[in-house]
């Protein structure tokens, strides 16, 4: 099999002009091509007037060695790689039924679920803690909260419950982490397994959609729980249960897993566990301090959400083509490094969506990004985010190098955002063209917002600080030169986006070991080590397979 890339062909060629484009770049007759398969389709939209989609293909041939030869100066036909991904280890048969360590995942997100989906594939039964509710349920009291028919509820929220944050988002499946064990083709068949639509494993920029991502993370529950796995919800663990090591090869303070209690004061044995607990647990990253686990702090962002109409984006990115069926809502991506000395950048665009209420602890606002699958909602949105300077966080700072200055500065921001908005969980929101012209909007315009629970009219330039604020105001003239009517004067910025990744990293040694607890596995976004679905979900099948070796170590 052969792997065929960069097949060029116009917006609106027909499935046997896809043949032919393969025919005439292998040279050969048609006789000769017995099969291809699509492997990625993106889009070229650089020109406008003349958007191109762009093939990766699996083509098999007569003669295969032949039309190797006679290419083989072409750096886009390959042999095709085996994508097939490997389990690393198999545990006994029986192992878990009869007094073996069964291995605990805590956190069901992506990284967590994935973690325990890895582990039960190689027999080892793991045990996934979850402080939260099943999907269900949790979009029952999420949606809840957001339409105002019930209260904002602590462990069953936005961040909280079977799926992580990323459940109620756009799904979005792609990332910049190094693959070479192909693990995002087995992150990405998994989710198709699991209820996803199989699209995503062609789509250049994949995305589940929200009320898709329900699905699918139930169909990864089941898969678990039928290779003898099981899944606890409301099952939030309070503490590490530690020993300390006393070897002579131990460094002072190092401790050894040895168990963990939960909330309702019960406690389960446990020398291995994956960490998984989301870039939200402000709580566990608490008690984490306490128990004297490694951790410091780690860079992150903070800003608004922007929101135009979806139409306005699209024609914008797709001019004249626009609303084309193989095209769909366009997205956009912008950075802009301000005169200050700080940077402004898109974050978790989500096209044809909505902005929704994220928070997760009473008397805070907080937005985020969501979208269908069908993206078909009027506006598009996203996070337009500045990264936190270490000035921000001093005032927040218990002592030099605090690990958890970043969730105080985070939950400043979100305190202010709350009484900015009426302190009702409405957030604050303010036309782009009063924000660029110092001045408290009085009224929304023409874009209508779409936040959930609502919106109230109000000066943002007092929920962030001065310097975000000036970079602010520099880039948004900036994108609109790149992308045609970003600075619409009735666009509407809502705050505050402040969760856009963990304030706090959980060192970890390149067994992916904690550097201080020995059997404790910390992973994916919350500990520090992802940003998005797949990175997380990568994350965990990596901490999973470290985890298997030590078991099979400890047999």
């Amino acid at each position: 099999m052969l792997r065929l890339s960069e097949v060029r062909l116009p917006l609106d060629h027909g499935p046997e002009e896809l043949e032919q484009a393969i025919l005439r770049r292998l040279r050969i007759p048609r006789e000769r091509l017995l099969n291809h398969r699509l492997i990625k389709r993106s889009i070229d939209a650089r020109r406008r007037d003349r958007i191109q989609l762009i093939y990766s293909l699996d083509v098999e041939v007569r003669g295969q060695s032949a039309v190797l030869r006679k290419h083989r100066a072409d750096k886009r036909l390959r042999l095709a790689p085996d994508t097939r991904y490997r389990l690393v280890a198999k545990a006994p048969n029986g192992y878990g039924l009869e007094g073996a360590p069964r291995p605990v995942v805590i956190g069901a997100g992506p990284c967590g679920y994935f973690a325990a989906l890895l582990l039960a594939q190689m027999g080892f039964r793991p045990l996934l803690l979850e402080r939260g509710q099943p999907v269900k349920q949790r979009t029952a009291d999420t949606f809840g909260f957001w339409r105002g028919s019930g209260p904002l509820k602590a462990e069953s929220n936005a961040q909280f419950g079977e799926g992580g944050a990323g459940t109620f988002s756009d799904g979005k499946l792609y990332s910049q982490v190094s693959d070479p064990e192909h693990y995002g083709r087995k992150v990405l068949e998994e989710l198709v397994a699991s209820g996803a639509n199989q699209e995503i494993l062609t789509v250049h920029r994949p995305h589940i959609g929200t009320f898709k991502l329900a699905t699918v993370v139930r169909g990864l529950r089941s898969r678990i729980e039928a290779l003898g796995g099981e899944v606890r919800f409301g099952a939030r663990v309070e503490e590490l249960i530690l020993e300390p090591v006393s070897s002579s090869g131990a460094a002072e303070g190092f401790q050894q897993l040895v168990g963990l209690k939960l909330e309702d004061g019960s406690t389960i044995p446990c020398r291995q566990a994956v960490l998984a607990p989301g870039h939200s647990a402000r709580d566990t990253f608490a008690m984490l301090e306490r128990k004297g686990v490694a951790m410091v702090a780690k860079p992150f962002a903070v800003g608004f959400r922007i929101e135009h109409p979806q139409r306005l984006i699209d024609q914008a990115r797709w001019g004249e083509s626009a609303g084309h069926p193989q095209l769909g809502a366009a997205e956009y991506k912008l950075v802009h490094h301000a005169t200050n000395g700080r940077s402004v950048y898109s974050f978790c665009m989500c096209p044809g969506g909505l902005v929704v209420g994220a928070t997760s602890e009473p008397g805070r606002v907080v937005t985020n990004g969501m979208s269908q699958h069908s993206r078909n909602e009027r506006n598009a949105n996203s996070g337009l985010v500045v990264p936190v300077e270490p000035e921000d966080l001093a005032p927040y700072e218990r002592f030099p190098g605090d690990p958890l200055a970043g969730v105080a500065f985070q939950r400043a921001l979100e305190e202010q955002a709350f009484a900015l908005g009426g302190r009702d969980y409405s957030a604050p929101a303010q036309r782009l063209e009063d924000f660029l012209a110092d001045r408290p909007s009085a009224a929304l315009g023409a874009i209508a917002p779409s936040y959930q629970p609502g919106v109230q009219p109000a000066d943002l330039r007092q929920a962030l600080p001065a310097p975000m604020i000036a970079a602010l105001q520099e880039a948004l003239p900036v994108f609109a030169k790149r992308l045609e009517g970003y600075d619409h004067p009735d666009a509407l910025l809502t705050g505050v986006e402040t969760r856009t990744s963990s304030p706090v990293r959980l060192p970890r040694t390149e067994a992916y070991e904690s550097t201080n607890v020995a059997g404790l596995t910390p992973a994916g976004e919350g500990a520090g080590y992802a940003g998005g679905i797949l990175s997380a979900a990568i994350d965990g099948i990596r901490a999973a397979e470290a985890v298997a070796k030590r078991l099979l170590a400890e047999l």
